[in-house]
């Protein structure tokens, strides 16, 4: 007669579902280094987006963030209203032209030294060593150089 081990092994292991965790780690941190700023991940990224891509459209805004093109509209509008983008559109209809301000890129400098504080805490030289390995595959994939 054979028992069955009534506690199954681990789960095999998802790199999706690891990905995923990590994630939200990553963007819950970064909300909270933000929020000093006035920003949130999503504003940054967009700011993000307007500064890397002078002119670019309501519609090229809305595919590169992954978001309606209603709520770039409703996005540019508060990042305008904060000083932070202008949008040269002439007229209703028109092509958008939308740019940083000298403030906007003054705000991208420091949330990028936000941002790189929530890198060193994760990915440094004293974070957990795979996620140390995490951020040199993703600088090997996407250009970087490996962290000494």
């Amino acid at each position: 007669m054979t028992i069955e081990n009534p506690r199954p092994g681990p789960p095999e292991t998802s790199p999706s579902i690891v990905l995923l965790t990590l994630a939200h780690r990553i963007e819950a941190e970064l909300g909270t280094a933000l929020t000093p700023l006035g920003l949130t991940v999503s504003r940054l990224g967009l700011l993000g987006h307007i500064a890397g891509v002078p002119g670019a459209s309501f519609s090229d805004l809305a595919r590169m963030s992954g978001i309606t093109v209603q709520s770039v509209h409703t996005a540019v509008k508060a990042l305008s209203g904060a000083g932070l983008v202008r949008d040269n559109t002439a007229r209703a209809g028109s092509a958008s032209a939308i740019e940083i301000t000298s403030e906007g890129a003054r705000l991208m400098r420091e949330a990028m030294k936000a941002v790189a504080g929530v890198d060193e805490r994760l990915f440094g030289p004293d974070a957990d060593p795979i996620q140390r390995q995490v951020a040199d595959a993703v600088r090997a994939a996407f250009g970087g150089p490996p962290r000494p």
